[in-house]
Parts: structure tokens; C-alpha cells; sequence
């Protein structure tokens, strides 16, 4: 018995499926051996020293998870014995399967039961209604019972393997990890992260990166889920915010010693992130701890997000001036903070309108998560109205000194030509470009203004000279 191997009885007279637990039994336990059993033993052996050394999981779940899944295969051939267990030897490489049975005069259920005589053979001192173990390892399972018990304990392995994994990373939720695409569940990417696998959701990819398998990245641990449909999960993310942040902490040494701290950051993953910085030690300029030496802090960081644009911003403690610098080099013309409704209204020329709002109003949403205040932006309309006013002052000097209509006066004044004196500088050609091409009227402007900038001359030669006479 060293080696576990002992002679298979067989009952010729009847099957072994009709063969209650009784005959099996016997006047002494019956030892029966599995079919191939030498082979799966070594190889069970060699999954165990695999997953223990590999993927650090303990031997002793993998004997539990493998007495489970025997246990069910063996009801099949044993039946309904009472207290059925397996008995897992690892390191002898044994497999044997126990019943209790409970000592009666006269047995009724011999799934449960089993005379005080033959009890009496196996344990002397057993008495009426004592339970008696006997072994009942049944024999020729065959191969697809040990496949099936195979196939049940690898699938207990991978339990026990994400059981493993989430002890292993639920304190590590926040760090960043090196891993490697490996494959891809529809819009999920699998990443190799060594001794386990992360998933990266669709939602937590960036739109404009592209994954392939064998592509080595960094990934943020998000989230290290243990209730999903497929077990313990370590989700991945590129596109979460706290990702360049982590970034920035590996690179700008002064943010990884505090001297310099990240107050805010806003980013829409793969085009632009914003990020606030400020430090509390006055001779630390923040920005340029961030930026490094000829930019090249933030350009390893802008090389690992592929190019994302990234603003470093410094903070400050006032709303108002905060958004000013967010939004520079836009000049904002005047600014108003509602802390109630946590709201700020600013106005911009109309130039830098669609600066300030962004392509698809990504810059503004950007400053307002990282402000963490709506933004209310406007064009400036008094300035707007200033103009107005001087070029509605301009085109009635033109209408009075021209008789020109409105409409043309404006045309001309939209031109530069704000002043009668000007036209002197342009000829009919030019006037008629400006006209939609109506030479004739444009023939008649200088005409006048000619006329106009002749009688200014002689009133103002008429002037000089009496006060020439006078004097």
C-alpha cells in the first residue's frame, strides 16, 4: 500500500452500478485503484507545483478544490453513502474516497447503514448506532470521469487563481502597471499583467489610440472588482483622469514630495488635459517644475497618452483669477463669480470668442470641471457698440460731405474710407471694387470729393490769410 496501488475486486455476479454499498463493503473494506490512475496522479501533481509556483496559489486550496470535484464524480459510482469525502494525499500522490456508516442490527438503508457484525470486523469496540468509516474508492472511473474531474478542478483553479488575485491587488486600486495587450473580448482588451490578467472596458480606452496584440503600455488600476459575472476583475483604464496624474507624480520629483501639488485636473482622454498645479514654497515655480528643463518632464508624459495635448495650468485660490489664468492667452474683458450657484460669467472680444468656447466647446468644458464652476461666456457687446458707434459717426461725416445714400457711406467706411481727405489717396478703380463694381458711381465719389477737398483748400487759404492781415 507505499504506493497506493492495491488489487481491484470485482463482483462478477452483478454490475457495479446495481452492486449496493454493502457488497461492495464486504467483510472488509474494499481497495480498488482508478484506471490511469499513475498517469493523472503525476499530472495533477504537475498542475499543483505549476499553479503554486507560478501563480501563487496554495496547495492546499487546489486539494479542496480537487476533493470537490472528485466527490461528484464519484457519487456516480459509489451512490448515495452517507458523509461521502476524498481524501487527498498530495504529496504521496493518493486518492481515496470514505464513507460513514452507522453500526444497526438489522440494515434498512445500506447507503447509510451497515450490520453490527461486519462493523464489529473493522472496529471491535463498535456499539449500535456508532458510525463506522470504511473506504470506498471505487474502481475504473475511466477517462471521462477523469477528464470530467480534471476539467472541474481547472475550473476550481481559476477560481482559487482570481480569488488570489484580488487579495494580491484590492490594496493596489490607484497604482499604475506595465502590461501587455494580449487579446480582445469584443470591445474589451485583455491585458497580461504577469501572474494575472487585467481587462480594459471599452469606456476606459482612448478613442484615438489603437491596441495590438504584444502592445507593451502602462495602465491605471482603476478598480479591483470582486463580485462580477466572471469572477475577481483588475480594471484597466488609459482614459481616467487620475492616470496623468499618476504621471506627473513619476516624472515632476517635486510632486512626488509634496513641494509641489496637483490641485485639479480636467481631461478629455486622447485631445486635451488641463492640469492646475501650485506649490506653497514661494521660490517653486510650479509650472516650471512640470514643464522641466526644456520641456522635457512634460514631453515624456505627452509621449506615453500618444500625443495628447497638455496645458499645466497654476492655480490659484480666487475663482476669478483662477479662470483668467485657465484661459490664457485669452484676455478676458471682465469677469463676474457667482459662488451660490457656483457660476462665472466672463465676457471676451469677439475674436477670441471661439477661442475661449473651443472647438466643439472643449476648452470651456475643460476649464469649468477644472475650475469646478459653470462657465458663462459672452461677447463683449459694449465694445461691439463702441464700434458701431464710430463707424455710424464716420459714414454720416461721408453722407453730410458726399450726399452719399447710408448704404454707400458704410460700404466705403467698412474700407478704411473714414474721412473726406482719404479719397485723394484712391481713384475711381478703386472706389468701384469697393462699389460691386458700379464705375459710375465711383466716378462721381472722387468727382465730389474732389470738389469738397477743393473748397476746404480755399477756405483755409482764405483763413491764413486774414489772419496773416490781422496779425
Amino acid at each position: 500500500m507505499g504506493n497506493g496501488f492495491i488489487i481491484a475486486v470485482h463482483h462478477p455476479a452483478r454490475g457495479d452500478a446495481q452492486a449496493s454499498l454493502q457488497e461492495r463493503v464486504g467483510a472488509f473494506p474494499l481497495f480498488f485503484v482508478w484506471r490511469h490512475y499513475d498517469f493523472m496522479i503525476s499530472e495533477l501533481k504537475a498542475l499543483f507545483d505549476y499553479y503554486e509556483k507560478e501563480k501563487g496559489i496554495d496547495r492546499g486550496k487546489m486539494v479542496d478544490a480537487l476533493a470537490q470535484a472528485l466527490l461528484a464524480a464519484s457519487k456516480k459510482k459509489i451512490g448515495p453513502a452517507r458523509d461521502l469525502r476524498i481524501d487527498i494525499d498530495a504529496d504521496r500522490g493518493t486518492i481515496k474516497a470514505f464513507a460513514k456508516l452507522l453500526a444497526v442490527e438489522t440494515v434498512a438503508n445500506p447507503w447509510e447503514e451497515m450490520a453490527l457484525e461486519k462493523a464489529r470486523k473493522i472496529k471491535k469496540d463498535v456499539q449500535i448506532g456508532d458510525e463506522v468509516e470504511i473506504e470506498v474508492t471505487p474502481k475504473d472511473m475511466g477517462r471521462i470521469a477523469a477528464q470530467t474531474a480534471k476539467q472541474t478542478l481547472l475550473q476550481r483553479l481559476r477560481q482559487a487563481e482570481k480569488e488570489n488575485l484580488y487579495d494580491e491587488f484590492k490594496d493596489r486600486t490607484g497604482d499604475v502597471v506595465s502590461g501587455v495587450v494580449r487579446r480582445f473580448d469584443k470591445s474589451d482588451v485583455i491585458v497580461d499583467l504577469g501572474k494575472f490578467e487585467g481587462v480594459m472596458t471599452s469606456k476606459e480606452r482612448v478613442a484615438t489610440e489603437d491596441y495590438n496584440n504584444g502592445d507593451r503600455m502602462r495602465f491605471y488600476v482603476k478598480a479591483v472588482e470582486k463580485d462580477t459575472s466572471r469572477g475577481p476583475e483588475i480594471i484597466l483604464s488609459r482614459a481616467h483622469p487620475n492616470f496623468v496624474r499618476r504621471l506627473f507624480e513619476f516624472e515632476v520629483s517635486e510632486i512626488a514630495d509634496r513641494t509641489v501639488e496637483i490641485a485639479s485636473i480636467a481631461r478629455e482622454a486622447g485631445y486635451r488635459t488641463k492640469v492646475a498645479v501650485h506649490s506653497a514654497d514661494e521660490k517653486v515655480d510650479p509650472v516650471g517644475a512640470c514643464v522641466g528643463l526644456r520641456g522635457a518632464r512634460v514631453k515624456n508624459i505627452v509621449r506615453e497618452l500618444n500625443n495628447e495635448k497638455v496645458d499645466i495650468i497654476r492655480w490659484k485660490p480666487d475663482p476669478a483669477e483662477f479662470v483668467r489664468e485657465a484661459l490664457k492667452p485669452i484676455k478676458v474683458l471682465s469677469i463676474k463669480v457667482n459662488p451660490d450657484k457656483k457660476q462665472v460669467h466672463l465676457t471676451v472680444s469677439e475674436e477670441d470668442l471661439s477661442k475661449a468656447i473651443g472647438r466643439r466647446g472643449q476648452n470651456a468644458r475643460l476649464t469649468s470641471r477644472l475650475v469646478g464652476m459653470d462657465l458663462v461666456i459672452e461677447k463683449d457687446e459694449h465694445a461691439a457698440e463702441v464700434f458701431e458707434g464710430q463707424m455710424g459717426g464716420a459714414a454720416k461725416t461721408l453722407v453730410d460731405a458726399l450726399g452719399l445714400s447710408e448704404e454707400v457711406a458704410r460700404k466705403l467706411v467698412q474700407n478704411g474710407l473714414i474721412d473726406v481727405s482719404m479719397f485723394s489717396q484712391v481713384d475711381a478703380d478703386d472706389l468701384a471694387e469697393m462699389l460691386d463694381g458700379d464705375r459710375a458711381l465711383a466716378e462721381q465719389i472722387v468727382e465730389k470729393a474732389q470738389s469738397v477737398a477743393g473748397t476746404s483748400e480755399v477756405a483755409g487759404a482764405q483763413t491764413a490769410a486774414a489772419a496773416e492781415s490781422e496779425s
